[in-house]
This record gives C-alpha cells, structure tokens and sequence, in this order.
C-alpha cells in the first residue's frame, strides 16, 4: 500500500481535516472510527465531515448503518478489512481517523475469538443487560478476576463475558487466557494530536455553540421522535444533554455549558486511553504530524 496510518487525539482537536488534507497529497482514503459518524441521521451531534468535505475523498465508517442498529468491534473489523481491501485495489492509501482508539488497540492487538453464541444466549444478555449494575454484580460473582479489570458500567464487555460463560460454561478471564487475540495490522503507524487544555477547550466550546446554532436541538428531536432514547448512541454527549433539555433539566445556557464540560471530560479520558493503552509512533501538533507524514 502507498500508505497505511492513524490518527488519535481528542475530541475537536483536528484529526478529521488533518486526514483529509493528508487524503488529498497521499491519495488515500479515509477509515473513519468515530462512535457516532457511523450512524445515518446523526450528522450534526457526530460533527461528522460535511459531504463537500468528502465529495473527493472515498470515506468508509461513515453512514453505514441507522441508529437502532449495533455496532460492534466484529462488524469494526470486517469494515477495516473491506476499506484496505478497496485502497489496495485502487492503489491507495489508508488513513484510519477518529476518537475512538479502543477499534485502534483492537488493530494492534487483536480480540479473541468469539465462540458460537445462540440467539438465546443473546436474547438473555440483551435482558440482563438493560439493567447494567445487576448485570455486574452478576459478572462478580462468576468471575472475580475479570469483572475488577473492567469498569462497572461498560455495557460491551460486560455483554461479551456474560455471552462466553452462558455458551462455553467458563469464566471469562479463563476463556480469554485459552483464546489469546492475534494482532490484525501489525504495520499501522500511530500519529497522536498533542493539544493544550486551553486551546482544545476553546475549540469544544466553539464547535458546541456552533453545533448548537446549525440545529443541534432540531436533529436529537427528529432522532428521539423516529427511534425512542433506547438506542444506545442516544446516551452520547450532545445528545443525551439534549434529551435532559426538553425534559426541563437544563435551560438553553445550561444545556450549551453540559455538552462543553462533558465534552471536555470525554476528551481527557481519550487522552488517558491513548497514553496507557497504545504505543504511539509519534505524539505532536497537526503541522508537526502534516510534516511528518508527507515525508
């Protein structure tokens, strides 16, 4: 492949008009990894690229499925899979960008093997699942081990373990231990956007009154209307802010602050998550990594 790389960082700091500049002088095309632009509909609360934007830049990841569809690390590869297999074939590149850096560690590191798992098995997750502190509490008493390395409210780990043991009738941390994961794409470079706190802070702040002004309450509206709050990707900031709104938990100022500071937090968790969970080849502002990778 001409080229093959990432690009992390947090929320609002760049990386989606940094891979498609990189796009256009590499010829390459782009691998979105963001939890919401893979959804049809949510296009303001995802911040997703505009179609001009990608009117020259073949996009994967990027309205693929509707918002009461699931999206999972399985279905994540297999879109990987079929993005470097349409790059190869037309002699391009492959940028892989967005904020989600666990599909990254999942590249790198590789999952284990599922085993099979019945419609009823499934069925019965999805029952245990909607009631997420008890479904942990279940976790414990099956698998110590695993339940304390994951944190209580991680509804797809916690849905995952509990499929394993129902189908193979073993702990988690067992099972894991007899299916290592093999690494996918061992050859992915990782180039990280280094910000400041102020700086990214301005930039959330803008990108939020702007979200705000182009429609924002209009769009979670139409989304709550056509699929309920049950969809998972109704829990993610800006959206989920916006549902407290029309039930009078927030005002339109107060509304504008929650999204800022939630975002501002999710950002530092990102920032966490890329500093202790994957090995990054180079760690800089956008100039700096716009240079880098054109060399």
């Amino acid at each position: 492949m001409k080229n093959l790389f990432a690009i992390i960082g947090p929320t609002a700091s760049g990386k989606s008009d940094l891979a498609i500049k990189l796009a256009q002088k590499l010829d390459s095309v782009i691998l979105s990894v963001d939890s919401l632009s893979i959804y049809k509909e949510i296009d303001i609360a995802s911040a997703k690229p505009t179609k001009e934007e990608m009117s020259n830049i073949k996009h994967f990841g990027i309205d693929i499925l509707y918002p009461n569809e699931s999206f999972d690390v399985v279905k994540f590869i297999k879109l990987y899979n079929e993005a470097k297999s349409w790059a190869k074939e037309h002699n391009k590149g492959l940028i892989v960008v967005g904020g989600t850096s666990f599909y990254i560690k999942v590249l790198k590191d590789g999952i284990s093997p599922m085993p099979k798992i019945s419609k009823e098995i499934e069925q019965k997750v999805a029952k245990e699942i909607l009631d997420i502190d008890s479904a942990y509490q279940k976790l414990l008493k099956i698998d110590k081990e695993y339940a304390k390395s994951i944190t209580k409210k991680d509804n797809y780990r916690i849905s995952k373990a509990l499929s394993i043991y129902y189908a193979t009738n073993q702990k988690p941390s067992d099972y894991f231990k007899a299916n290592k994961p093999k690494p996918i794409e061992l050859n992915l470079k990782i180039y990280e956007i280094a910000i400041n706190r102020e700086e990214l802070r301005t930039k959330i702040t803008k990108r939020t009154k702007k979200m705000i002004e182009v429609g924002l309450i209009d769009e979670v509206a139409y989304l709550e209307k056509k699929y309920t709050k049950k969809p998972n990707c109704m829990k993610a900031i800006g959206i989920k802010e916006v549902l407290d709104y029309f039930d009078g938990v927030y005002n339109l100022q107060e509304l504008e602050a929650k999204i800022i500071t939630n975002t501002a937090r999710l950002a530092k968790r990102q920032v966490t998550f890329n500093k202790t969970q994957l090995k990054v080849d180079f760690r800089g502002s956008v100039k700096e990594i716009f240079s880098l990778c054109l060399k």
